[in-house]
């Protein structure tokens, strides 16, 4: 029997099964965390414990600290990039004693390569895999700023912070049109031999700065 015959027949195998009915799925995970005090700052800790795993760093501040905090997370930055809509006292921290470039009209890729860092917010995120996730508002900018500069600085409000996959989906599907970018730590991989290596495909150093 040719491959062609071969192919077909097989084919036709399928077409003669008919329509296969797929299993109901089960849904009794949990979906929702317990959103008393001691549960949600527990969700927080839990956050900043995996972000460090990954080798990130975080700092944690309340709302008036934040300008501050980005000053201190840009210490080592010549240059920085901002969304359009990044909220203007940031803006301003970021741009103490650096060069502010505003991502509008959008930075090439080459000026993107020629930036030490970014700053930016954040959409939602989950405390047991350390996971931060962007979808593009305006105080977060598009993907490309967050994922070529080597320096990431993320504001993340506890808030934002859930305790479980289902309740992030759910603030995602809000917008469910808009690009998503899930980050878990620096950018990093290893070859055959095990040995680490940073910024591969994003950012290779991520701070993180948890608003509380």
């Amino acid at each position: 029997m040719s491959f062609t015959d071969a192919r077909t027949e097989i084919l036709q195998r399928i077409r003669a099964a008919g329509p296969i009915v797929a299993p109901e799925i089960p849904r009794n995970y949990r979906v929702a965390s317990d959103d008393s005090p001691e549960a949600r700052q527990a969700i927080v800790d839990q956050m900043e414990q995996a972000l460090l795993d990954y080798s990130a760093t975080v700092t944690r501040c309340t709302a008036d600290g934040i300008p501050d905090a980005i000053n201190a997370a840009l210490s080592d930055a010549a240059s920085v990039v901002v969304p359009a809509g990044l909220p203007e006292p940031w803006q301003q921290a970021a741009g103490r004693g650096r060069t502010v470039r505003v991502d509008d009209p959008p930075l090439t890729k080459d000026e993107l390569d020629h930036t030490d860092a970014t700053v930016a917010a954040s959409r939602v995120a989950i405390a047991p895999s350390g996971t931060i996730v962007l979808d593009g508002e305006p105080d977060q900018g598009r993907r490309a700023i967050t994922l070529v500069p080597d320096t990431l600085v993320v504001i993340l409000r506890a808030e934002d912070i859930k305790g479980t996959v289902p309740e992030a989906v759910a603030v995602l599907s809000q917008h469910p049109q808009r690009p998503t970018t899930w980050i878990a730590g620096p950018s990093a991989t290893s070859d055959i031999e095990l040995v680490r290596v940073n910024g591969v495909h994003g950012p290779r150093i991520l701070r993180v700065i948890i608003v509380e």
